[in-house]
């Protein structure tokens, strides 16, 4: 799927209640679809991320969209992760199996300028549907595994700081962001 697409989508950002919606799985990958996909990897390349989930655009549907560049992944991953095409439009994504533990700074781009330390599996294998339709399965490591394992959390209603014991050091951050997008939605 080409990086050139149309107009990006809003960002919802913490604080609006779309992000903590369990979302419905896709009962047809067809062209209405597809563009939404593509709308969305040009919405998520515009906020210079890897990964966005149809919540944090206000869709309630179980799609999410991954391109983790390969110089952006640890050295000892490239390798492992290169036979996995990007971008990835993933329709009902599912994690089979999770291995190992890493450990690194996570930030989300419905949460701006938030950053915490999240302990996720080094190693996942997932399948979805592509943009296409076709099944697919594979395993990916490192920052790709991490990517992942976040976009996925979105569609079941949640987010990375869920993932954080302790919270002191973005809890004003996150309430001054909270607030913010609550007065701008009127809630």
């Amino acid at each position: 799927m080409a990086k050139r697409t149309a107009g990006p989508l809003e960002m919802r950002l913490w604080g609006d209640p779309v992000l903590r919606r369990p979302c419905v799985p896709v009962a047809v990958v067809d062209d209405a679809l597809r563009a939404v996909a593509l709308q969305m990897l040009q919405t998520m390349y515009n906020a210079n991320g890897v990964g966005l989930a149809a919540p944090q655009v206000g869709r309630n549907d179980r799609l999410c969209v991954i391109d983790v560049p390969s110089d952006a992944e640890k050295e000892e991953y490239v390798e492992a992760n290169a036979a996995i095409p990007m971008p990835m439009v993933m329709v009902n994504p599912e994690i089979l199996t999770r291995e190992g533990e890493q450990t690194d700074e996570e930030g989300c781009l419905s949460f701006p300028s938030i950053h915490a330390p999240v302990t996720r599996a080094d190693k996942v294998s997932f399948t979805f549907l592509d943009e296409h339709g076709e099944r697919r399965t594979y395993t990916a490591y490192g920052l790709l595994a991490r990517a992942v394992q976040h976009e996925l959390e979105h569609l079941d209603g949640h987010v990375f700081i869920d993932n954080i014991a302790d919270k002191t050091a973005i809890a004003p951050k996150l309430d001054k962001l909270e607030a913010k997008t609550k007065r701008k939605l009127g809630l």
